[in-house]
């Protein structure tokens, strides 16, 4: 049972408030002032709420009395300044006054909770600004994650994670090197996949003066430049395979040869890989070398997708739309209940990655201090609607994925695929129809993903 203590002068506000609170199992302790507050020792209980004005003092003093309890100010003065000014001070929100009761119990609910997990140590991961973040969240799936970092760190083994594209697969891989025996080392991130083909063995191993057209002159490779540090090579499924026995042999014999060069070079550094892809499947079909595959997956680490991590969601998202806030300088926005229950409920096929795009739209396209569904800009997913024309064809089976081996697709995959089979046979309108979305976010939909239109044929007389 949570202790709160309330702060403020008005009786009839604070004995509803105690009520309100009561009835959901908090236990709550009542003041009239700054002063009757400190009689209290704000220090010993989980949460304290006070009004902005009180008699004599404000409600902000109460802020460094009771560090480091959070403390939520109510004010009727809802203007934004006054509200910013309390977070400037150290508050930890605000609600306005009179405030609907469903909201002020899920913000206080969220704060109890975010205090709560300050007991449970997340690993820490370094930024490239080099300051520690924390790892948010603490589903099971994340406390298997953590263990995994824990163990595997101090072990100076090669670690393969797994997971979707947004899941958070540099963060892991940063918080292996910062708990690692090399954190004081380089941790050189490189993305296979936005590497040219032609171009990834000089740059992952370097190469000699006139070793190709345009090397005019000798170039150390990232390998050997995370020297006894950490290399991570994300996306290693898009590694060509020429580059792949290239990285066998580090892994092996702790050797590089530069391109061009017949000399070798010794390398100590630690891999840390990362893919999407399942690595085995692709060794079957010759795209992935088999030996490699075992020499990098020694350590094993999944990352869940966040529609698996139900009770991290709103905080993650609380934690990423306070940064989207200080980046535009819009402090004080908060999520309103319903755009809670929309991020909820949304699958997220993006994953964090997409979650911090729609919270970023939602700090830009907000008015007011409350972001609502509207302004997060999500795509519901997709649902059967109305029946189809009398003589046209009928999608609405069509509509569906159409086998097993569909069944796993994402909402892009699935739009995708829809769009390309049916674009032949309905018009745009009637695609939109079909997906459940306007014309214009098709059209958005079809530029961010390449999808071009099909080109209407004009028969041309003499």
């Amino acid at each position: 049972m949570s202790r709160i203590l309330i702060v403020e002068d008005e009786a009839i506000i604070r004995s509803a408030l105690r009520r309100l609170l009561e009835r959901h199992a908090h236990q709550v302790s009542e003041a009239g002032s700054v002063v009757e507050a400190l009689e209290l020792a704000p220090q010993g209980f989980d949460l304290v709420i006070s009004d902005l004005r009180l008699p004599e003092e404000p409600g902000t003093d109460l802020i460094r009395h009771a560090d480091p309890v959070p403390v939520l100010i109510m004010t009727s003065y809802a203007s934004m300044r006054s509200a910013v000014e309390a977070l400037k001070l150290g508050a930890v929100d605000y609600v306005a006054k009179p405030f609907d009761h469903d909201e002020l119990l899920e913000t206080v609910a969220r704060i109890l909770h975010q205090q709560a997990d300050r007991h449970i140590a997340p690993p820490d991961v370094t930024g490239a600004s080099g300051s520690a973040q924390p790892m948010i969240g603490n589903c099971a799936a994340m406390q298997v994650v953590y263990t995994r970092i824990r163990k595997t760190a101090p072990a100076d083994v090669t670690v393969l994670i797994q997971g979707e594209s947004g899941t958070g697969k540099e963060l892991v891989a940063r918080a292996i090197h910062q708990q690692s025996k090399r954190a004081r080392a380089p941790l050189i991130c490189v993305n296979c996949a936005a590497i040219p083909e032609t171009l990834i063995e000089s740059e992952l191993f370097g190469h000699e003066k006139g070793a190709f057209t345009g090397a005019s002159a000798a170039r150390t490779g990232l390998v050997e430049a995370a020297g006894s540090g950490t290399l991570f090579l994300d996306e290693i499924g898009e590694l060509p395979l020429d580059a792949q026995a290239r990285l066998l042999r580090v892994l092996q014999e702790g050797e590089i040869r530069r391109v061009g060069s017949v000399e070798t070079r010794h390398v100590d550094v630690r891999l840390i890989a990362a893919t999407h892809r399942d690595l085995r499947a692709l060794s079957k079909t010759g795209e992935f070398r088999l030996d490699l595959y075992y020499r990098l997956n020694v350590m094993e680490i999944d990352l869940p997708p966040l529609r698996e991590r139900n009770d991290d969601i709103l905080e993650i998202a609380d934690v990423l739309l306070g940064k989207a806030c200080h980046r535009h300088d819009h402090p004080g926005l908060r999520l309103s209940q319903a755009a809670r229950r929309t991020i909820r409920d949304y699958p997220w096929p993006g994953n964090v990655r997409e979650l911090e795009n729609a919270l970023e739209r939602g700090v830009i396209l907000a008015e007011g201090h409350l972001i609502h569904p509207d302004d997060l800009g999500l795509v519901p997913p997709t649902r059967p609607l109305s029946k189809p024309p009398a003589g046209g064809p009928d999608l609405m089976e069509s509509a569906e994925p159409a086998g097993e081996d569909e069944e796993d697709l994402s909402l892009e995959d699935y739009f995708q695929h829809f769009v390309l089979e049916h674009q032949d046979q309905m018009s745009e309108t009637e695609l939109a129809q079909k997906l459940g979305i306007s014309r214009k976010c098709l059209w958005e939909r079809r530029q961010r993903l390449g999808i071009p239109r099909k080109k209407t044929s004009r028969r041309t007389t003499g």
